[in-house]
């Protein structure tokens, strides 16, 4: 299956209900008038686009609209995916490395259910599969299931798994990964945090002290801080990302759980809030199911083009 048909299959749901979006708002070749762009708008914040993004959207077509430059529903739908898929390429980069000979540290963020777990163990997989190195640090310690968890991806992987008994100090368990990662020569360190709500100051303070301890064998690292959003939640995820950005400097994100949303916007709303750059996508279970986005990829799923 090609990176587009995972997009297609995950979005399946959003392409559906904002193409239907098109074809009742637009009535047939002309739309009626630019008051049809309100209309418009309402149904793109509808879909997790986000009040920033989908004004600045129909606000851009409605004036290249109103100018006689798009006439027709085509001309209209291209011109929105091309504007959705240039806005979320302005942030598109790789993954910031370490320098040689130590380990690229990743650490992970996300509120309870977002899929770090997951998203660690089968990023876990495709490193490995590429012929890396891979230490998996188990700092989700308030969990004994989040540690099993990643034992059994690691199991799986063949990723090294450094875990403390269930209550230990997250952060010294984040200090002892990081060691066993720069002894053992590894390309990577994936570490997992626990699951935590954005109010909770307590546990907010803790991601940092994670941070400062992981910057004492590597004062560069970490080099990647990785949020996992849940598609599920709507806009709820913009202020889960204010905090943890806040908090814990994240620098890109992990979009799970879009397959059967139907909330595909998510990833231009949390651009356009914070600059965030989406590394990956989680359409699936399978392992090869965590794809790096592909802003082409991504609009073309979205607004149904057929290849």
């Amino acid at each position: 299956m090609g990176l587009l048909d995972f997009f297609k299959r995950g979005l399946q749901k959003s392409a559906t209900k904002i193409s239907r979006t098109f074809a009742s708002l637009l009535g047939g070749i002309k739309v009626k008038s630019a008051a049809d762009f309100d209309e418009w708008e309402a149904a793109l914040v509808a879909a997790d686009f986000g009040v920033k993004a989908a004004q600045a959207l129909t606000g851009n077509l409605r004036d290249r609209y109103e100018r006689g430059l798009l006439k027709t529903d085509v001309d209209l739908q291209t011109a929105l995916r091309d504007e959705v898929c240039h806005r979320l390429q302005r942030n598109l980069r790789e993954i910031h490395r370490a320098p040689e000979n130590q380990p690229t540290v990743i650490l992970f963020v996300g509120v309870n259910g977002s899929g770090k777990t997951t998203s660690i163990g089968k990023l876990a997989y495709q490193l490995i599969q590429s012929g890396n190195k891979v230490v998996l640090g188990a700092c989700d310690t308030f969990r004994a299931a989040a540690v099993e968890q990643l034992q059994l991806w690691g199991e799986r992987t063949g990723a090294d798994v450094v875990s403390a008994r269930h209550g230990a100090d997250p952060a010294s368990v984040a200090f002892d990964a990081t060691q066993a990662a720069v002894s053992r020569k590894a390309n990577y360190l994936l570490i997992d945090t626990a699951g935590r709500q954005q109010n909770q100051k307590a546990l907010m303070d803790e991601l940092a002290k994670i941070r400062r301890s992981i910057g004492k064998i590597c004062p560069d690292a970490p080099h990647e801080v990785l949020m996992t959003v849940d598609s599920t939640l709507g806009a709820n995820v913009l202020s889960q990302a204010r905090e943890f950005s806040k908090t814990c400097g994240v620098t890109g994100l992990v979009l799970t759980k879009i397959d059967g949303t139907g909330r595909g916007g998510m990833a231009l709303a949390l651009n356009e809030e914070f600059d965030l750059p989406t590394f990956y996508v989680g359409l699936g279970e399978a392992p090869e199911d965590l794809q790096k986005f592909d802003p082409e990829a991504y609009a073309d799923a979205l607004f149904a083009k057929e290849e």
